[in-house]
């Protein structure tokens, strides 16, 4: 969900943002963290954990203090989490792999906390069959994840971005491009989704429910800060699993919960509800492990990676996707050995599967 100009802001950034996380030797370990969040249906808990004392309590318990931090602009809170001027973020793990890795920044997912099925659709005007996008103009936020799904709805029928034209139009201003005469198929995400279909003309054509587990929405930190003071990562999980418990619970304070983040993400609990329903959410600590060591994921990283290096997006001058590393909760690494800079760990998922946090 980012502009390719800011994508370049990214990676032009300092290799040497990076580094000086670490204590020195014989040092107290790092007790202050900075959160950032951006809105998006699975990102709401942190938002509401932080203005119900979730946070709190569990920065309590490990001693230390969490900031958690709002931002409108998504692609801004990784610019600032790739600066160091935070030390976690919520993006997802082509964002992941695409800002801060190749960045220069090494960054580890403490919570894989679900997957897109269904929140990010390709749409067509007045036409039923995906096939009938050949020719068409596409109109979506280039190089974002909207651009990943049309690459593989595109696949899915033996078509290639050959036989479309891409047209980058910001996410704020896609319902309104929907509505003019000129656009006849967009590519977006919940809940700008939701409101194009509202229109009579509107078809969803394919979305990510046909591509499961290969869009998915992380909690990341930075590798040294989690390995400088691992009670960070641990209060991370706590906060998610207790908050996300909320958004499945059929009692009076889960009903209370989705209200107010239903609201806070600009719509109402029916419309939260909804999009809670286009996500395959990991709310469950043991279902989190079981994905992120399942077979799959390396397999959907290995085409995020391929698609990130086509794009130009794995920095100038890239070899092939191999350039940077990408760590399995195994050891095994995709790509450069030498050069890991994301990580998937159960660390601290499998600590709160074994209720050990």
């Amino acid at each position: 969900m980012q502009t390719f100009s800011k994508i370049l802001s990214v990676t032009a950034l300092s290799v040497s943002l990076a580094f000086g996380f670490g204590s020195p030797a014989g040092a107290a370990p790092k007790a202050s963290f900075k959160v950032a969040w951006s809105i998006y249906v699975g990102w709401m808990p942190w938002g509401y954990a932080a203005d119900h004392g979730i946070v709190k309590k569990w920065a309590d318990k490990y001693g230390i203090n969490i900031e958690v931090t709002q931002f409108n602009d998504y692609v801004e809170s990784m610019n600032q989490y790739t600066a160091g001027a935070f030390d976690a973020v919520t993006l997802t793990n082509m964002d992941g792999l695409s800002i801060p890795a190749a960045g220069g920044v090494d960054t580890t997912a403490v919570i894989v906390g679900d997957f897109s099925n269904g929140n990010d659709a390709v749409i067509l005007k007045d036409k039923a069959s995906l096939s009938d996008i050949k020719g068409q103009n596409v109109n979506l936020v280039e190089f974002s994840v909207s651009h990943y799904l049309l690459a593989r709805a595109l696949e899915s029928i033996k078509l290639s971005e050959r036989d479309v034209k891409v047209v980058n139009t910001s996410d704020a201003d896609m319902v309104a491009a929907y509505k003019t005469p000129d656009v006849s198929a967009v590519v977006t995400w919940n809940p700008l989704v939701s409101t194009i279909l509202e229109d009579p003309s509107a078809k969803k054509v394919f979305d990510s429910s046909q591509v499961p587990g290969e869009i998915i929405d992380l909690m990341v930190a930075n590798t040294d800060v989690l390995k400088d003071n691992p009670n960070f990562g641990k209060a991370l999980a706590g906060i998610w699993y207790e908050t996300a418990a909320l958004l499945r619970a059929d009692t009076a304070e889960g009903k209370a919960a989705r209200e107010a983040m239903g609201s806070a993400s600009g719509t109402d609990r029916a419309g939260f509800e909804a999009q809670l329903a286009a996500t395959k959410l990991f709310d469950k600590p043991a279902d989190a492990v079981a994905f992120t060591a399942s077979p799959s994921l390396p397999k959907t990283m290995d085409l995020v990676r391929s698609f990130l290096f086509e794009k130009g997006l794995l920095g100038n001058g890239a070899p092939s996707a191999d350039v940077i590393g990408i760590e399995m909760p195994d050891g095994k690494v995709l790509g450069d050995t030498g050069n890991v800079k994301l990580r998937f760990t159960e660390t601290y998922m499998k600590a709160a599967a074994d209720a050990s946090l």
